[in-house]
């Protein structure tokens, strides 16, 4: 016998069938109410209606997101407070369903009851209280906001602040935290042309550019009203496919399915057949995986104690972006030794710049010695923090002496050479791209294997085809070249 809970059916099917009972050669229907009423003290907030099996009012007709939904760490809250050794009871807000994370105040669902019946944060921590939609689905939808802030009395950032778990506090101070307002302008003025840019600029436009199709509350806001790149366009708040209910995997070199590298993988190769040549926008991935870069005629990327693919994006560090972007560590008081806050790493600075204690400050103009290196260690790649920064040291000196030699031979190129705005794409125009690449914030440590590798064959490309004074690689200048070739 299979209960009508377990079925995926139209809430107003489902009542005909509670009234009547009724029988089928598969399935046996019972006269059983859907739902119990609520305690008046939870102000409409249903809960679970089978705790023992986590199964929700909600998740009565919602089969697809409750089947996920169990299997997230929200269905483990109480549990885990439990388990956790320093439960307390000003914790209990945010492991249960009520006020926390809906526009919903004061004492309702668990606050209002005690009630186990609201353990967890079920569907109604995000969505509201469900008891009018239940009562008439057609006259109500109570939609989630994916909106976050830590001064928001509705969605993430009502729970996941504080000493513990800083992420929405941290996360205001990053890049992700509003769209970029140029991009957005334009968007406004020319949708057709601009709109695009909105699929990695805004919450909104990577949600739709995913194929995320849930309703929410701002879904259908216009350009100008966009939302930054919140909790909900990273984390899936109705599955746990992936490690932190991430929406796609981190560990995967994936330009099509790893979550960071969807948007930062734009533009890190020259568009040779374009009118214009524009300069690399958002390359980390492919700079990362070593697949970035104008590659000169008969170039090969090095291998051996050189090899692109074995350093910050190869096997050594499965986590990829996410071991430097998003490194966590506990700050304690310098004299005191006391803990003060878990860093989440949800500025997504791989290298912040941090006050006395280690805390990050939310500045990005400190010296390298004022910054956390830490996350430069997660892999084990590096020993300690100072062998990290004395590498990053190296590798901007080695690349900043490639790039002066790069571009004083792009200095002496023939007249008409490099343009990149004459629809002609030359061996100047690649050298010019590869010396923005290697300037590109962060080149130094997504790859200077590759960034080193590409100014050295940019600079022999430059002198062999113009003929220029210069030593190559292999030592011969563009004399002995000519002489070889006679």
């Amino acid at each position: 016998m299979r209960s009508l809970r377990s079925l995926s059916l139209p809430l107003t099917m489902i009542g005909l069938l509670l009234a009547a009972g009724c029988t089928d050669e598969e399935t046996v229907f019972v006269d059983k109410p859907l739902f119990e009423d609520p305690p008046e003290a939870s102000a409409g907030f249903m809960g679970y209606d089978e705790e023992g099996q986590k199964l929700t009012v909600c998740g009565n007709c919602h089969v697809g997101q409750q089947s996920g939904w169990d299997e997230t760490a929200h269905a483990d809250a109480w549990d885990g407070l439990q388990a956790s050794g320093h439960s307390q009871e000003f914790c209990e807000g945010c492991h249960t369903t009520g006020p926390a994370g809906n526009l919903a105040k004061g004492d309702v669902g668990h606050n209002g009851t005690q009630s186990s019946r609201y353990h967890d944060v079920q569907c109604e921590s995000c969505h509201g209280a469900g008891l009018a939609h239940v009562t008439n689905p057609d006259a109500s939808q109570p939609l989630a906001s994916i909106k976050a802030h830590p001064d928001l009395n509705t969605g993430c950032g009502e729970c996941h602040q504080g000493a513990h778990h800083d992420m929405v506090n941290e996360w205001v101070q990053s890049g992700h935290a509003e769209p970029t307002s140029r991009v957005v302008d334009r968007a406004v003025a020319d949708p057709g042309h601009y709109g695009a840019c909105m699929d990695c600029h805004s919450g909104q436009g990577a949600l739709a550019a995913w194929g995320v199709n849930a309703e929410y509350v701002e879904k259908d806001a216009g350009f100008a009203d966009h939302d930054g790149i919140t909790c909900a366009v990273c984390h899936d708040p109705h599955e746990n496919t992936f490690a932190g209910q991430l929406r796609f995997p981190i560990d995967v070199p994936s330009e099509d399915q790893n979550l960071c590298v969807k948007c930062h993988h734009k533009r890190a190769q020259p568009e040779l057949e374009a009118d214009v040549v524009r300069g690399p926008h958002s390359p980390e991935g492919p700079l990362l995986f070593g697949d970035a870069g104008w590659f000169p005629p008969g170039f090969e990327p090095p291998t051996g104690t050189e090899d692109i693919r074995g350093t910050h994006g190869g096997d050594a560090n499965p986590a990829l972006c996410a071991t430097c972007h998003v490194h966590q560590y506990d700050v304690n008081d310098q004299e005191t030794g006391e803990f003060i806050v878990s860093v989440t790493g949800h500025t997504f600075e791989a290298i912040p710049c941090v006050d006395s204690n280690g805390l990050p400050t939310g500045e990005d103009d400190c010296d390298l010695a004022d910054r956390n290196f830490g996350g430069c260690t997660g892999s084990g790649c590096h020993g300690d923090e100072v062998a990290a920064r004395n590498a990053m040291i190296t590798a901007d000196a080695d690349i900043a002496d490639l790039i002066a030699q790069v571009e004083g031979l792009l200095s002496q190129v023939p007249d008409g050479e490099l343009d990149n705005a004459d629809g002609v794409f030359t061996v100047a125009d690649g050298a010019d791209f590869n010396v923005q690449l290697a300037e590109h914030p962060g080149t130094s440590v997504h790859n200077p294997f590759l960034a080193k590798a590409l100014l050295r064959a940019s600079r022999d490309a430059l002198i062999d085809t113009y003929d220029l004074p210069g030593l190559r690689a292999d030592g011969q200048t563009s004399s002995d070249r000519n002489q070889l070739d006679d």
